[in-house]
């Protein structure tokens, strides 16, 4: 008994000693930057932006009920609003309406970069206007706050950098390195006729990009489990995607007299197996470096667990699957979207359809997740079909002086934060320019908590007026910092 008292208490100090020794080597990765005195913005920028949210540049599923007036209202706002940028740059358009402007740099050899913000916005559906509280596309400038559609997704990515360059060919600077700005117009539906085609022309063009810019992370605020600091996430990588249509066909019959399995049994059982059979979650890559750069900024309970990942894994995974967001960071995850089956009430249906959107975490492959979505339903009776899909995106590097430069702007503007990589959860146009440049980020100069994270794509969509010139501030700081 004794022996056996002193093996336990022995494997205890020594595993003491080892979660210590890690905690003790778990060192901050924050850099120390000093923070710049504010420079002004003109009143006219926020201006600028309420004139950009009542112009009605909203993408539809069907492109027929798209308004084309409403985009070439927007581009032609665009430059009447920034008259000296479209003097000292050229630009293209692609699939009618997506933006790609070229600013040359003074110096050929330098790789150029490239700042990236879309304008088309969601509609907003007829039950909900009566809860907003001014209207969606009145671009009312109230209590310092803008509203409307498009105000933090994403006119705020496009007026801010345009307003940024405005302002500093104004004041008579020129970049070495030269800057294309792609503003897209159907990113809400995918990116294919905007986007994806101006990451093509580059290509083709042999253009190669030091780094590309991105919506994707913000500066959030009591998101991030376990901080009570502000986090600036920085979105080294994206989840990929891949929308299956699950369908069946059976015989049918008169309700009165129903068979053991109708149609829509048939769907709802398959999707009951998908649900069941979850995908794993684990320490992806990506997430590995979130860890590093957070941790070790926690409280210690938190950076005690966080230093010892690799040991008390299934403690942070129990931690992180509690919620959706976090949830979303460790694993692929499945959504049953849209369910169809039946047309009479007293009629068996013989067909049955449903949807499932599913976000893939980088290091799987489509392949790989239709494989165990099939094995899932187990049901021959259940036919899969793939609507759209995209891999995940490469995981940029957080060591290259890109994702530096990123963190210094980001600090010389806002100053003492938190600022880690992580995994965006959603899909942004920046994953078609993976071909175009290793390092490609997503991020947006302004705070995200749990108030404002309601109105993406929901009701009263808002940003301060001060918040968004901290955003041009952002901007017209990073082309300094990236451009000399």
């Amino acid at each position: 008994m004794k022996r056996l008292i002193g093996i336990i208490l022995g494997t205890l100090v020594i595993a003491s000693l080892y979660i210590f020794s890690n905690l003790a080597l778990f060192s901050s990765k924050q850099s120390e930057v000093e923070l710049l005195p504010k420079a002004h913005v003109s009143e006219n920028a926020a201006k600028h932006l309420s004139e950009a949210i009542k112009i009605k540049t909203i993408s539809y599923d069907n492109p027929a009920e798209l308004d084309s007036a409403a985009f070439f209202q927007f581009l032609s706002f665009l430059k009447g609003a920034y008259p000296n940028s479209f003097k000292a740059t050229t630009h293209h358009l692609f699939g009618r309406f997506t933006m790609l402007i070229e600013w040359k740099g003074s110096n050929p050899s330098l790789k150029p970069i490239i700042l990236m913000s879309h304008y088309d916005v969601v509609p907003v559906p007829e039950e909900n206007k009566l809860e907003w509280k001014e209207d969606p596309f009145g671009g009312v400038i109230k209590d310092g706050m803008i509203w409307g559609r498009g105000a933090i997704d994403d006119k705020v990515g496009v007026i801010g950098i345009c307003e940024a360059v405005e302002n500093l060919i104004i004041s008579g600077f020129q970049p070495e390195r030269s800057i294309y700005l792609s503003f897209g117009h159907d990113e809400e539906v995918m990116g294919v006729n905007g986007a994806s085609q101006v990451a093509h022309y580059l290509k083709q063009k042999g253009v190669e990009a030091e780094f590309v810019l991105d919506e994707g992370g913000y500066i959030t605020q009591g998101l991030v489990p376990g901080m009570t600091q502000d986090v600036a996430l920085i979105g080294t990588t994206e989840k990929g995607y891949l929308t299956l249509e699950l369908s069946t066909k059976v015989e049918g019959g008169h309700a009165s007299m129903p068979k053991p399995e109708t149609a829509i049994d048939v769907i709802s059982k398959a999707i009951t197996n998908i649900k069941n059979d979850p995908f794993p979650s684990y320490i992806s890559p990506p997430l590995r470096n979130f860890i590093d750069y957070v941790g070790p900024e926690m409280p210690l309970g938190f950076e005690i667990v966080f230093s010892n990942a690799d040991l008390l894994e299934p403690v942070l995974m129990s931690v992180y699957e509690k919620s959706p967001s976090s949830n979303a960071l460790v694993r692929t995850t499945v959504a049953p979207t849209i369910i169809q089956g039946g047309a009479k009430n007293n009629v068996l249906p013989t067909h049955a359809k449903a949807v499932i959107n599913i976000r893939i975490l980088p290091g799987e492959s489509i392949d790989y997740v239709y494989g165990h979505i099939k094995e899932s339903i187990n049901d021959d009776n259940v036919h899969l079909r793939i609507l759209n899909k995209s891999e995940a995106a490469i995981v940029s590097d957080v060591n290259s002086p890109n994702y530096i430069t990123l963190d210094k702007s980001i600090k010389q503007i806002f100053g003492d934060i938190v600022i880690s990589p992580y995994i965006m959860i959603a899909a942004s146009d920046s994953r078609y320019f993976t071909e175009i440049s290793s390092n490609v980020y997503r991020f947006c100069p302004f705070h995200l908590n749990k108030k404002n994270l309601k109105t993406f794509h929901g009701v009263n969509e808002r940003i301060g007026v001060e918040e968004f010139n901290n955003a041009i501030r952002f901007y017209t700081q990073l082309i300094k910092n990236s451009t000399k």
